[in-house]
């Protein structure tokens, strides 16, 4: 039985790394996910406003 589970998370879990990487090369998601980063990156660099 935990063979049998363990194989079916495993292949829930492939198939979503698929989903991720298919998502991942979408032009728009890049974009976006660059856009947050930099968001991010932006608010570390400044200090905290009291």
């Amino acid at each position: 039985m935990g063979f049998l589970r363990k194989a079916v998370r495993g292949g829930i879990a492939l198939k979503a790394l698929q989903i991720v990487q298919r998502q991942a090369a979408k032009p728009e998601n890049q974009r976006k996910a660059k856009e947050m980063l930099a968001k991010v990156r932006d608010s570390r660099k400044k200090p905290p406003q009291r």
